[in-house]
């Protein structure tokens, strides 16, 4: 099958990297190959591209470049944020929710650091009472993402960081507030003074920019203990030799979010396409129909599991996901879609499907009619 026949409905996975990218990146891995720590020419021709890069990035986010970090991940920048605070403090307490990505989870999972899980409603939100009651005396951190990255949900991220703010006013200890924004960055205001933060992630891949590349804003009030030594870079808090190549790419990408405007076009494909999925016998969908990310719609379907639908699509060239890419060799049900009160054997039943800023209205046309027969050619199968 000839690549330009596919369609590719998976852009909460990854995304292509932009032309424009591309050609901002290419002559930093051999014209311009210098280490940007070299005081040579080479080195500082490199430096320099470092330094604007992190002022496109700060203008995006309105802090200080002083407050960019530039890291080889979104896995990593969490990680950096929320271990290096917990290390930080002697008698730690963390809060998150139970519909986080394993890379928020699983650090504090394995920090050693007390914890508190806040359940979520059928629809993925977050409740303030609840997140209010579980902040004690010895609380550091609550780290909540901007926008799931399987059922889509937009969080109050404000709302948030004023009721911490609040409780900041009643103590001595400060509760710092991170939001992963990997899936958010590309279509959600990241303005982290209007959004109350203090510490925010992106992914280089998520916006169509290159992989190995993400940015953590910290603010520069927070103490965060380095979890990498070595040379000192950033500031100390992520050592390792600049990667230049990517860092330009990422930057570039952040600064060309401001020229794509297509968050409405976007929406109205999207509900475009759930409006006429759910004609379907037996579908639902998973996550809320509002304050939802503009390009993600996730289903479920009875009696179908959710990768034999993958899979038949993929063979009709149709490229979608059942969940986060990161776990799609996990058996174990989506941990988001059980946590919004779905059952395993629903659970099971789900498809994920984000539209980007190439998919056609013609390429959702051909998705909706192979999926019903998709479906039902499953069911006879499985005799459900």
């Amino acid at each position: 099958m000839l690549m330009n026949t596919k369609i590719y409905l998976d852009n909460a996975s990854t995304t292509p990297v932009d032309e424009r990218v591309m050609k901002d990146m290419r002559p930093f891995f051999d014209e311009k190959f210098g280490n940007p720590s070299s005081l040579h020419s080479f080195g500082q021709e490199a430096r320099v591209a470092i330094d604007e890069s992190r002022e496109k990035i700060a203008d995006f986010l309105n802090c200080d470049p002083k407050e960019v970090i530039f890291t080889g991940s979104a896995t990593e920048a969490n990680n950096i944020m929320i271990k290096g605070i917990i290390e930080a403090d002697d008698d730690p307490h963390v809060i998150t929710t139970a519909i986080e990505h394993d890379a928020v989870l699983e650090t504090v999972k394995q920090s050693g650091a007390n914890y508190s899980i806040l359940d979520v409603d059928e629809d993925g939100f977050v409740n303030l009472k609840d997140l209010e009651e579980e902040i004690n005396e010895k609380t550091v951190l609550v780290t909540v993402m901007y926008a799931n990255n399987e059922i889509g949900t937009i969080q109050p991220i404000k709302e948030i960081a004023e009721l911490i703010k609040t409780k900041n006013k009643e103590r001595d200890k400060k509760i710092h507030f991170h939001t992963d924004a990997a899936q958010a960055a590309g279509y959600l205001n990241c303005d982290v003074k209007e959004l109350g933060v203090d510490g925010l992630t992106i992914s280089g891949h998520k916006i169509y920019g290159p992989k190995g590349v993400g940015v953590l804003f910290k603010k520069r009030n927070v103490k965060a203990e380095p979890i990498i030594f070595g040379g000192g870079q950033e500031d100390g808090i992520r050592s390792g030799t600049y990667n230049t190549p990517l860092i330009v790419g990422i930057a570039k990408a952040v600064e060309l979010l401001k020229e794509e405007k297509r968050k409405e076009e976007t929406e109205e494909l999207r509900d475009y396409m759930i409006d006429e999925v759910l004609k379907i016998e037996g579908a639902s969908l998973n996550g809320p129909q509002k304050s939802r990310l503009p390009n993600n719609a996730n289903f479920s379907f009875k009696g179908v599991e959710g990768e034999s639908i993958v899979m038949i699509l993929d063979q009709k060239g149709i490229a979608t996901s059942t969940g986060s890419a990161c776990s799609s060799k996990s058996l174990e049900a989506s941990h988001v879609l059980k946590a919004i009160g779905l059952k395993d054997l629903d659970a099971h039943s789900s498809l994920r499907v984000s539209v980007g800023r190439k998919t056609t209205k013609k390429e959702i046309d051909k998705f909706l009619k192979i999926l019903p027969t998709t479906i039902e050619r499953l069911r006879e199968i499985s005799g459900r």
